[in-house]
């Protein structure tokens, strides 16, 4: 599914995919999913992952790949200056990066990732994430 995440509360108490993103100039746009971009329709086929999600300017945008209920892989593009901001998660997730630079910030230290790099995120550590320059990532959240 696509979507374009805006700022919000704390997180829910279920593990879902549903995370915070804040920009320290103005809220994100908002832009509605698109019948013909769900995941489907990208099933059987070999893509460029960071083709599958455009950097929208004051905007975090994503895009789920699969779902299953042992976990996701989702794609995201941040605009830069956009933030997800620390939280914990119950579960572990891969951050895989595609294109761009983020700070990544595990456990208080943070980490610089650029393309074909990658990082785990152990369960229940603080993590969060900043878009040093326009960045795309692949989110792979696995479940226990």
């Amino acid at each position: 599914m696509l979507g374009v995440h805006g700022v919000g509360g704390s997180n829910p108490p279920v593990p879902t995919i549903f995370l915070m993103f804040t920009s320290p100039e103005k809220e994100p746009n908002m832009c509605p999913t698109k019948k013909d971009e769900q995941p489907a329709n990208i099933k059987n086929k070999v893509l460029r992952l960071a083709g599958l999600v455009e950097v929208q300017e004051g905007a975090v945008v994503s895009r789920e790949v699969l779902s299953q209920k042992s976990g996701t892989a989702t794609v995201f593009a941040f605009a830069a200056g956009q933030q997800l901001s620390e939280h914990t998660a119950p579960f572990d997730a891969l951050v895989c990066g595609l294109e761009g630079e983020a700070v990544v910030t595990v456990g208080g230290t943070p980490h610089t990732m650029h393309p074909g790099e990658m990082i785990i995120m152990p369960a229940g550590v603080p993590h969060a994430l900043r878009a040093a320059a326009p960045f795309k990532m692949l989110l792979v959240m696995i479940r226990k």
